[in-house]
């Protein structure tokens, strides 16, 4: 009877090991996983583009202006279409630095395609390669902006959208776009402290309740 109390049972103890190696596995996988999900991927290596914060420059002027964006948002469609041609004002006489922020929140509205997230990566890949013609760009994406809960727009239906507005298409920006070189990068900007949606605006630090009035949202508030 007491050598039987003192066997080893192997088999438990096998099942234990087994159990632990696999919890260990399980941990091990979300850790990685969980890396992948925070990973900022490749950023634009570009002199108007802050790795950091994520904006594209356009301007030198001591005050500042901020937009965070999202291509499938028509709103922020109706902001340019209202307020960007004051901005651009702005810009060309020095009165302010433009930081625009490519934001992806609304790639659950284009059936699966990721088209807010391939519109930014494909923002930062024209404002990185040819800058000068970056805001035309933008101009362009929300001229042919597709409808919510659509498809979105193919890659290289974006790539003829940056040849139609006059951005120098080398093979290079072709390949970056429909590669989707920054698709990562934009994926892990985010919104402001405080911002709801988009369009959000900040002018000079501060966030401003958009009134789609480039007199009241940014005119008036420059120092």
């Amino acid at each position: 009877m007491a050598a039987a109390q003192g066997r080893t049972n192997w088999f438990a103890v096998w099942v234990s090991v087994a159990a632990v190696v696999v919890i260990v596995g399980i941990g091990a996988l979300v850790v990685v996983m969980n890396n992948i999900a925070s990973d900022p991927g490749v950023a634009p290596e570009a002199s108007n583009v802050d790795s950091d914060t994520g904006a594209i420059s356009f301007g030198t002027g001591e005050n500042t202006v901020d937009t965070y964006v999202d291509f499938m948002c028509p709103y922020c469609n109706q902001f340019e279409q209202t307020e960007g041609p004051v901005i651009q004002d702005l810009i060309a006489s020095g009165d302010i630095t433009l930081n625009v922020h490519p934001v992806a929140i609304l790639d659950r509205l284009s059936q699966g395609t990721e088209f807010s997230s391939r519109a930014a990566s494909a923002m930062y890949a024209v404002a990185a390669a040819d800058p000068a013609n970056a805001y035309a760009f933008l101009q362009a994406m929300y001229e042919n902006q597709p409808d919510e809960n659509s498809t979105g727009l193919t890659d290289d239906q974006i790539v003829q959208i940056a040849r139609d507005a006059g951005v120098d298409v080398t093979d290079a920006l072709e390949e970056s776009i429909t590669s989707h070189e920054y698709l990562q990068f934009a994926q892990s900007r985010a919104l402001p402290d405080g911002a709801t949606g988009t369009p959000t605006l900040v002018v000079n630090g501060e966030l401003v309740s958009v009134t789609y009035d480039a007199q009241t949202d940014i005119v008036a508030r420059l120092q």
